[in-house]
C-alpha cells in the first residue's frame, strides 16, 4: 500500500501539491471565518470546588462566576475626589461589558475592607457570570482598553487582576521563527544542499498552516486552553521537519546507490516512511491516552496535539515524495562545497569508532551513562504539582503588575480568595461557629460576614489566606479547613460547607491529576514494551527500552523542577520567581517524549537487528547499526531540541516549561542514551538480546522497515522507467 501511495504521489505530484495547498487555504479561510473558542479554564467534575461552584450557580448566579480586580494605587491616597471620580467611570464602563454581572467599589460601604491600611491601595470586584477559563479573551480585552493599565500623568497606577485577564493568544511567530533558523542551519550542515535543506522545512510550515487552522476549529467543540497552538507549533515544527528529514536522507541514499528518482521515492516511503508511521502512530496514540484522564483542558491539550502530529505524518508521506517528483535527482543542487557529501555507512565513520570505543569498556560507559541520569533525576524527587499565579507572570503583563499591588497593598493571598459556599437548611445561624472560629485559624488573613441566599437555604463566606494562590502553605490550609475546621464547626448543625474558587480549584486539579499520573505512566510503558516486544521479537530489547525511557524522563523532570521550581538559571532564562509545576505537565511530557523517543528507538535498533539476522554478530550489529543512523539521529534531535528551546525564549512561563522539559529529554535522549547506554547495554547482554520464547511465538511480525520483496520491486519500477524513457 504503501508503495502504491508514493508511486501515486510521485506521479500525480502537481495534483497532491495543488490539494495540499488548496486543503491549508480552505482550512485557514474557514478558521478565520468560524473564529476560536480558546480559554483558560480548568475543573475536574466530581471533586469539592467544583460541587462549590454548582452550589452557587443555583443559588448565588451573580456569585457563580468568578472575579477579577481593577487595582488602584494613588501616592497621595485613593480617596482623593479626582482618583475617587476616575475609579467609578472606570467601573461605570465595565459593568456595561458582557459577562460582567457588577462590581464592588471600594468606596461603597459593602467595600470599606478594599482600601489598604496606608490608603494608597484599593482594589474593586469585577464580578462575572462565568467561570476564569469561560470568560472570552474579546470580553478579557475589552475590560483592558477600557481601564488602559499603567501610571497616568498624575502618578495614579491603574491595573487588572485576575486570571480571566492573562490572555496568552497564539503564537508570537519569533519562537517559532528561531526555531526555523536554527533548524535550517542543522539541515545544511546535515544535507550540505540548499534544496534538499529546503524540503523538510517547506513540509513543516505547510503541516503547521493547516494544523493552526484545524486546532482553532477544534477550540470551538472541546475545551482548548489559548496556549494549544503554542504547543502545537512547538511539537508540529519538530516532528514535521524531522519526518521529512527522515524520507529525504533515504532517497538520497536511493539515488546515490544509482537508482532512479521514483524507485528512490518508493524505497525512502517504504522504509523511512513506515518508521515516520509507527513513530508518528505511537506518538498520537500516547496523546489519545490523555483523554482517560477525566479533564477536559487536558483531552482538549492532547487533541491539538495529536491532531498537528498526524497532520505531519500525513505530508511526510504525501506531500514530500510529491516535492521530492519535482527535485528528482537535482536534489543535491545548490549544494554547499565544504558541507556536501554523500550518506554512507562506511565503518570508518566516526559512529562506527565511538561505538567500538564504548563496546570496549561497556561496564564503564553504562554505569557512567546512569549516573548522570540519576544526578539529573534527583531533583524530580521534590516535585511540587500545582498552578502557578499572576506573580510568575512578567512585569509586562497588567495582570503581574496588579498581584503586586494586592500584595503590596493586602498580602498575596487577596490575589486568591476562597470561597466557601455552604447548604444551611437551618438557616445562616448555623455557621456562626465556623464564622467565630475562622479568624483564629493561622493561615487566614480576613474572613468576610456571611451572607446569605435570599431563600436563606444556603451561604457565603469568602476567606483570605495570608499566603500566595501557589504556595504550600495555602494547600496545607485548604486541606486542614477540609479534614478538620468546617466538619468540627458544623458538626451537628446540618449545615454542608464546600470551599471552592479559582485556588481551591487549582488545588482540586492538582491534586487529581497528581492521583491519575502513576496509571498514566505505568499504561505507556506498558504499551512501549507490548509495541516493541511484537516489533523486534525481542524480550530483553523492550525492557531495556522501557527501563531507559523511564530514566531519560526523570531527568528531565529534574530539570525542569531545578529551573522552574528550585530557580536554578532562571535569571538567565527570563523566569520571574519560582513556583510549582503544572500539574497536567508531567503527563504531557510524558505522552510526547515517549512517542518521540519511540521514532530514534525503532530507527536505531531496526537497523541493528536488521543487521545481526544477517551476520549473527551482535557486536558488529551494534556497531553496524549506529554508523547507518547516528548522523541522522543526531541531527534529528538537535533540531528537535532547537524548536523546543527556542520556546524557552518567550514571555509564557507555561510555554517555557513545554520548551525547556521537551528539549532536555530529547537531549538526554539522543545523546546519553541512544550513543552510550544504548551500545553499552546491548554489548553487556550480547545475544540475549534477542532472545525470544518460543511460547511467544504465536504474535504476528510487524514489519516496521521494508518488507523483504521490496528490492524486486524496486527492479521492476526501474524496468518500467527504462522501458519508457526516450531512445
Amino acid at each position: 500500500m504503501l508503495r502504491r501511495l508514493a508511486a501515486f504521489c510521485y506521479r500525480r505530484r502537481r495534483l497532491v501539491v495543488a490539494l495540499w495547498v488548496v486543503g491549508v487555504i480552505g482550512l485557514t479561510v474557514a478558521s478565520a471565518n468560524i473564529g476560536d473558542g480558546f480559554s483558560e479554564g480548568f475543573s475536574v467534575k466530581g471533586t469539592e470546588s467544583a460541587r462549590a461552584q454548582e452550589l452557587l450557580a443555583q443559588t448565588f448566579p451573580e456569585r457563580a462566576g468568578d472575579s477579577g480586580q481593577l487595582v488602584v494605587r494613588a501616592q497621595g491616597g485613593v480617596t482623593d475626589p479626582a482618583v475617587q471620580q476616575l475609579v467609578e467611570d472606570k467601573l461605570a464602563s465595565i459593568e456595561q461589558v458582557r459577562d460582567v454581572t457588577g462590581t464592588t467599589s471600594p468606596y461603597a460601604p459593602e467595600g470599606a475592607r478594599q482600601v489598604s491600611a496606608d490608603g494608597t491601595v484599593a482594589y474593586a470586584q469585577i464580578q462575572f457570570d462565568k467561570r476564569a477559563g469561560e470568560v472570552s479573551d474579546a470580553t478579557a480585552q475589552r475590560i483592558i482598553d477600557l481601564v488602559d493599565p499603567g501610571t497616568n500623568a498624575d502618578g495614579t497606577q491603574l491595573e487588572v487582576g485576575g486570571r480571566m485577564f492573562v490572555v496568552v493568544g497564539g503564537p508570537s511567530g519569533s519562537s517559532e521563527a528561531i526555531g526555523l533558523l536554527a533548524a535550517i542551519i542543522i539541515l545544511l550542515i546535515a544535507f550540505g544542499s540548499v534544496l534538499a535543506m529546503g524540503l523538510p522545512i517547506f513540509t513543516a510550515i505547510v503541516g503547521l498552516g493547516g494544523g493552526f487552522a484545524i486546532v482553532a476549529l477544534l477550540s470551538n467543540i472541546m475545551v482548548m486552553p489559548t496556549f494549544t497552538t503554542q504547543l502545537a507549533a512547538m511539537i508540529g515544527l519538530g516532528v514535521g521537519i524531522d519526518y521529512a528529514l527522515f524520507i529525504v536522507t533515504r532517497f538520497r541514499q536511493g539515488l546515490h546507490e544509482g537508482r532512479d528518482p521514483e524507485a528512490s521515492v518508493v524505497l525512502a516511503i517504504d522504509t523511512a516512511g513506515r518508521a515516520v508511521l509507527f513513530a508518528g502512530a505511537t506518538v498520537v496514540i500516547s496523546l489519545g491516552g490523555l483523554f482517560l484522564m477525566g479533564v477536559d483542558f487536558i483531552r482538549g491539550l492532547g487533541a491539538g496535539a495529536a491532531t498537528t502530529v498526524l497532520l505531519m505524518m500525513l505530508a511526510s508521506v504525501t506531500f514530500v515524495p510529491a516535492l521530492l517528483g519535482f527535485t528528482g535527482t537535482n536534489v543535491d543542487k545548490w549544494s554547499v562545497a565544504w558541507l556536501h557529501r554523500k550518506e554512507s555507512t562506511a565503518r570508518e565513520s566516526l559512529w562506527f569508532r565511538w561505538s567500538r570505543v564504548v563496546q570496549r569498556r561497556p561496564w564503564t560507559a553504562a554505569l557512567a551513562g546512569l549516573a548522570v541520569l540519576l544526578i539529573l533525576a534527583v531533583p524530580f524527587l521534590s516535585l511540587r504539582l500545582g498552578f502557578s499565579d499572576s506573580g510568575n507572570n512578567p512585569t509586562t503583563d497588567t495582570t503581574r503588575r496588579a498581584y503586586d499591588l494586592l500584595t503590596d497593598g493586602f498580602g498575596p493571598g487577596f490575589n486568591g480568595p476562597l470561597v466557601l459556599a455552604a447548604r444551611t437548611p437551618g438557616g445562616a445561624e448555623s455557621l456562626a461557629a465556623l464564622q467565630t472560629r475562622l479568624p483564629t485559624i493561622p493561615g487566614i488573613a480576613q474572613v468576610s460576614p456571611v451572607v446569605p441566599s435570599a431563600d436563606g437555604s444556603s451561604a457565603v463566606i469568602q476567606v483570605i489566606p495570608s499566603t500566595s494562590p501557589q504556595s504550600e502553605r495555602t494547600h496545607e490550609l485548604i486541606d486542614r479547613l477540609r479534614g478538620e475546621v468546617i466538619p468540627d464547626a458544623v458538626r451537628g448543625t446540618g449545615a454542608t460547607v464546600e470551599i471552592g474558587g479559582i485556588t481551591a480549584s487549582g488545588v482540586d486539579v492538582s491534586d487529581a491529576l497528581a492521583s491519575r499520573l502513576p496509571l498514566f505512566i505505568g499504561a505507556v510503558l506498558a504499551f512501549s514494551f507490548i509495541l516493541l516486544l511484537v516489533v523486534f521479537r525481542s524480550v530483553l530489547v523492550p525492557l531495556k527500552a522501557v527501563v531507559m525511557n523511564l530514566l531519560s524522563i526523570a531527568a528531565a523532570y529534574g530539570v525542569v523542577v531545578a529551573v522552574f521550581q528550585w530557580g536554578w538559571f532562571g535569571g538567565l532564562l527570563g523566569i520571574e520567581g519560582t513556583g510549582p509545576i503544572e500539574p497536567f505537565l508531567p503527563m504531557m511530557l510524558f505522552a510526547i517524549v515517549f512517542g518521540l523517543s519511540m521514532d530514534y528507538e525503532v530507527f536505531l535498533l531496526s537497523r541493528v537487528r536488521e543487521e545481526y539476522d544477517r551476520t549473527g554478530d551482535n557486536a558488529l550489529a551494534v556497531a553496524d547499526g549506529l554508523a547507518a543512523t547516528a548522523r541522522v539521529i543526531t541531527a534529528a534531535a538537535a533540531i528537535m531540541v532547537c524548536v523546543f528551546a527556542s520556546f524557552v525564549l518567550g514571555d509564557v512561563r507555561l510555554i517555557k516549561l513545554f520548551g525547556l522539559g521537551l528539549a532536555s529529554a530529547i537531549f538526554i535522549d539522543a545523546t546519553l542514551v541512544r550513543i552510550v547506554l544504548v551500545p553499552a547495554t546491548m554489548e553487556l547482554l550480547g545475544d540475549r538480546n534477542w532472545w525470544f520464547p518460543r511460547w511467544l511465538e504465536w504474535i504476528p511480525k510487524v514489519h516496521v522497515e521494508a518488507f523483504p520483496d521490496l528490492e524486486e520491486e524496486l527492479r521492476r519500477l526501474e524496468a518500467e522507467q527504462a522501458a519508457v524513457a526516450p531512445g
